[in-house]
């Protein structure tokens, strides 16, 4: 249905326009049918003068689904980008999203955006964690050998990821630290453990949050040295990652009050935004 499609362009660049203030320069995406989705987005009236690019790969997934990046050009030169393949050791026949790798350079500094969507917790939690753990041996493996070609360099993950930043596979597949003091380069931080101590979530599911939406940053953008690129830390709430939560994203009445306003719901189209709330960071950085 074309004016759905149409609606849902809409709905998604109203909000990706504000995130942050005035959008994202890097933005990761899940969930997307195909590059030709992504590529209208960006031609939407409130996101076309903000000259995103689009990377993206056709993944193996077996629903269609894949995983994207989209950059504002002026911002983030691309040099490389590629997709690391997921293959679940105990179950070959499973089909996941690939992790997709986008590496260049923002202000003469590298960077390395990881994005992913891992497995699902179909089945349980418990009988499914050991392909998310899967999916997060590859991105921390793509994270180290990034990191020993290059130990200067930014690497940042980002996704749904299906747990909530104290599950296994984010504590033990990811070796992801919950405190930002004393990291090497090749440790990764993350600073939704905060937040999920705090009670805030990005979806909700009878009444209970979760905070599947992680971002991670490796030690090379933490601490005081403003003349390259740090992750920020709001000096009132100590917060270093946000949730954009607008009223007009949530459900304004009935149970399910506050929980995100979703396109579809059990198959019936209510014309919302979507099903999780988007998460964000920002680097901040000394102007000469």
């Amino acid at each position: 249905d074309i004016h759905k499609y149409n609606n849902k362009l809409a709905n998604l660049s109203t909000v990706i326009s504000q995130i942050g203030g005035n959008g994202p320069a890097v933005l990761g995406v899940a969930e997307v049918e195909n590059r030709g989705v992504l590529e209208d987005l960006i031609a939407q009236p409130l996101l076309r003068d903000k000259g995103y690019a689009v990377a993206h790969f056709d993944s193996p997934d077996a629903r269609g689904v894949d995983v994207g990046l989209l950059y504002m050009k002026n911002v983030f030169s691309v040099t490389e980008s590629k997709a690391h393949r997921v293959s679940i050791p105990e179950e070959p026949h499973i089909r996941t999203r690939d992790i997709l790798q986008v590496s260049g350079y923002i202000d003469g500094e590298k960077f390395h955006f990881l994005v992913g969507h891992w497995p699902s917790r179909s089945g349980g939690e418990a009988a499914s964690i050991h392909r998310r753990m899967a999916a997060a041996r590859v991105m921390r493996s793509v994270t180290d050998s990034l990191l020993q070609i290059d130990k200067d360099a930014h690497v940042i993950l980002m996704g749904d990821f299906n747990d909530d930043p104290t599950s296994p596979s984010i504590r033990e597949g990811l070796k992801a630290q919950y405190h930002d003091r004393n990291l090497k380069y090749d440790d990764l931080f993350t600073p939704m453990y905060k937040l999920y101590k705090d009670g805030i979530g990005t979806l909700a599911y009878r009444d209970v949050w979760s905070l599947f939406d992680i971002m991670l940053v490796n030690g090379n953008l933490l601490g005081n040295n403003y003349e390259r690129f740090t992750l920020y830390k709001d000096p009132k709430s100590g917060n270093q990652a946000f949730i954009f939560n607008k009223p007009f994203l949530q459900q304004k009445e009935g149970p399910f009050k506050g929980y995100p306003l979703r396109t579809i719901v059990g198959g019936e189209y209510h014309g919302g935004y979507s099903d999780h709330f988007p998460v964000y960071i920002y680097l901040v950085k000394e102007v000469k």
